[in-house]
C-alpha cells in the first residue's frame, strides 16, 4: 500500500474499518507520515477547499465530530456498511489497475501459528440488518432464549452489552461496544440495556433503535428513535406473538 501511495500519488485513501483495516489504515499513515480519520460514519468533499470531511463518533458515541485531514494522501477508515451499496449499473465503468507485489518474506515480523475458528449459527452480528441484545437488567442467561426466538422470527442475529458478556452469559462474540463489534443494521432492538456511552459507541450507525427499559430515565432513550418503558417480562413475549402473527399470517 505505501509503494502503491508513492507512486500514484493519491488524494484519498478510502479503507475499511474491518478487522484487517483496523491494523492497515494507522500503519500506512504512519508510513506515509499522515493522519487518519479513524471509524469513520460518513466522508464528504468540502466545497470551499475540496477536502476531505469526515464524521467520526467521540466521547464514546456520544457526540459527532466532523474531522479533515491536513496533509495528503487524505486517508479514512469507514465502518462497514456505513453506505448502501448502489444499484447496478451496465453503463458505469471502472478502471481495475493489478500492481504486482514483491515482498521479502524476511520483511514479516510476525506469523499466524494457528488459527481456531469460532462456532456460529445463523446470521452474523455485525452482517445481520436486525439486532436483539440484552443488557444487565435480564438478571441472567436464560432470558437470552427469549432473544434469540425474537431475533430469529425477525430473520436478525443477537448481541449482548459488556455486562452480560462480563457475567458469563453469553460468549464475547455476542458483545456490541467500544470493546466488543461496532454494529449498523437497519434496526437495534435493546433490552434491559441502560445505554452507556462503551455501549453505544459501537451501535451508534444503527439506522433505527428501539429500547425497552423499565428505568424511564436510562441514558438508551435518548438514543432511540422509539421507547417502551416496562418490565421486559411481559414486553418481549408480547412482542414476540406479535411478531409471529404477522409473520405467520
Amino acid at each position: 500500500m505505501q509503494t502503491v501511495a508513492d507512486e500514484d500519488n493519491p488524494s484519498i485513501i478510502l479503507i475499511s474499518r474491518n478487522n484487517e483495516g483496523r491494523e492497515l489504515a494507522p500503519r500506512l499513515a504512519f508510513r506515509l507520515g499522515v493522519g487518519l480519520a479513524q471509524d469513520c460514519l460518513e466522508v464528504s468533499a468540502d466545497a470551499a477547499t475540496g477536502r476531505l470531511l469526515a464524521n467520526r463518533p467521540v466521547y464514546g458515541g456520544s457526540a459527532i465530530a466532523v474531522v479533515s485531514c491536513t496533509h495528503t494522501p487524505q486517508i479514512a477508515a469507514l465502518r462497514p456498511k456505513t453506505y448502501e451499496p448502489l444499484d447496478a449499473d451496465a453503463g458505469r465503468s471502472g478502471q481495475v489497475v493489478a500492481f504486482p507485489v514483491d515482498i521479502d518474506a524476511s520483511a514479516a515480523k510476525t506469523r499466524v501459528i494457528n488459527v481456531v475458528k469460532e462456532e456460529a449459527a445463523g446470521i452474523k452480528l455485525e452482517d445481520a440488518r436486525i439486532v436483539v441484545s440484552g443488557g444487565r437488567g435480564l438478571g441472567g442467561p436464560e432470558p437470552f432464549s427469549q432473544l434469540e426466538e425474537l431475533a430469529g422470527l425477525l430473520g436478525g442475529a443477537v448481541g449482548a452489552s459488556r455486562a452480560a458478556v462480563d457475567s458469563g452469559w453469553v460468549p464475547a462474540n455476542y458483545q456490541v461496544g467500544l470493546t466488543g463489534k461496532t454494529i449498523t443494521p437497519d434496526l437495534y432492538i435493546t433490552v434491559a440495556i441502560s445505554g452507556a456511552s462503551q455501549h453505544m459507541a459501537g451501535c451508534s450507525g444503527s439506522k433505527a433503535i428501539v429500547a425497552i427499559n423499565k428505568d424511564a430515565d436510562a441514558n438508551i432513550f435518548k438514543e432511540a428513535r422509539y421507547g417502551v418503558v416496562g418490565d421486559w417480562e411481559k414486553v418481549i413475549p408480547a412482542l414476540t406473538e406479535t411478531v409471529r402473527e404477522l409473520t405467520q399470517s
